[in-house]
């Protein structure tokens, strides 16, 4: 049986990884500096995961969730004591995909209403409703297209309040820090009129944090810069460093019922045992001071070099963006100088999204790196 086609893939094959390194087939050793789409946050391998994660399997792996889970009741104590985010339920289920599918649902099923506002360049994810707010044709079908969607620019204050005046609006959706869309921010004072006009208008305000959570930003999430609230809040990636797990945060304002959402294998035994570590890793070593330090030295040292031409993101959700397109650029630095790096739906940005274990001498290594790298494409 012939696999389905739909992935381009580098002609490397893994075999293991450990810290910010993976290794190949032929024990070529790589610097990863894209953690598998921000997925890996703290470490390849690490010790406190795999041991989180043994301990549980020798207990008990999977059980539904018609009955009790402590570990569920312990991870959300644990999210919401890190995050600062007490005020909210935990809904647990598997991808960002299905975090963002939930998010719409439950706000929905607070308004009774259906239209929802995104924003240009936005990706949410590829199942039904997250592919209706992610601005990409190319991979929106048809059946995408029933539901009700806006999409506005960022910053565009005037468009946003005319589409609040006809008072059919559900949510909005918003990334504090586009990932595939190629690292753009809305500004301070759009997402603090947002969250007014959200409230005001009684529509319910979703932050995805997908990627930008679990503080990769130098913020445990990217929109408590602005110091809103939002009323739902979606997880994913980096919440079970390679495990598959995701969630929403769920403001307590909204009332839940039996029935209402529902997932076979989303918190389960393992997924939760993998996002405990997760946390206590970020909290023990202090992974999020430590995003945003070397995030400020990653932009020090880019500034340096003339071929770069702007720089965006903060903490360890980076981007640079050149005067040409970087699909070459990314096949030197892995072919040949055996870094792995990422690209967006802006075609002049390398996006970089490590671990949260990388140090400054990695960082170092790849600027020398980079250097070289794009010298040899001006040859």
């Amino acid at each position: 049986m012939d696999l389905f086609d739909v992935y381009p893939i580098y002609n490397i094959t893994p075999i293991k990884a450990k810290g910010v390194y993976v290794y190949d087939s032929f024990n070529n050793k790589y610097l990863d500096l894209y953690g598998g789409h921000a997925v890996i946050s703290i470490g390849h391998n690490n010790n406190r995961y795999i041991k989180s994660i043994t301990n549980q399997i020798n207990k008990i792996g999977f059980y539904s969730n018609a009955i009790n889970n402590p570990l569920q009741k312990k991870l959300a104590n644990l999210l919401g004591k890190i995050s600062n985010c007490d005020n909210y339920q935990l809904f647990l289920c598997n991808s960002g995909a299905e975090a963002v599918e939930n998010a719409l649902k439950v706000a929905s099923f607070h308004t009774n209403k259906a239209k929802v506002i995104a924003f240009k360049n936005s990706f949410h994810g590829r199942t039904s409703a997250a592919l209706s707010v992610t601005d990409n044709k190319k991979i929106i079908s048809k059946l995408n297209l029933q539901q009700k969607v806006v999409f506005l620019e960022y910053n565009d204050i005037k468009s946003l309040e005319k589409e609040f005046l006809k008072n059919d609006v559900c949510a909005i959706i918003f990334e504090s820090i586009q990932g595939v869309g190629g690292l753009n921010e809305p500004s301070n004072n759009f997402v603090i009129k947002m969250n007014e006009l959200c409230k005001k208008y009684k529509v319910c305000l979703i932050a995805d944090e997908v990627q930008s959570g679990f503080s990769r930003t130098g913020d445990f999430f990217a929109f408590q810069k602005h110091l809103i609230t939002p009323d739902i809040i979606t997880m994913g990636k980096g919440m079970g460093n390679g495990f598959p797990v995701s969630g929403i945060l769920i403001n307590k304002v909204i009332k839940s019922n039996h029935g209402m959402l529902g997932t076979t294998f989303g918190g389960n035994h393992l997924a939760c045992a993998a996002s405990i570590a997760v946390l206590n890793e970020i909290k023990n070593k202090d992974l999020q001071k430590k995003s945003k330090i070397l995030g400020n030295y990653f932009i020090n040292e880019a500034k340096k070099i003339k071929e770069i031409k702007k720089i965006k993101g903060r903490g360890l959700m980076l981007g640079i963006e050149f005067e040409f397109e970087v699909n070459s650029l990314r096949k030197n630095l892995i072919y040949n100088y055996k870094i792995f790096t990422g690209g967006s739906s802006n075609k002049f940005l390398l996006r970089l999204l490590p671990p949260l274990t990388v140090k400054k001498t990695h960082l170092d290594y790849f600027f020398k790196s980079l250097k070289k790298a794009i010298n040899d494409i001006k040859k």
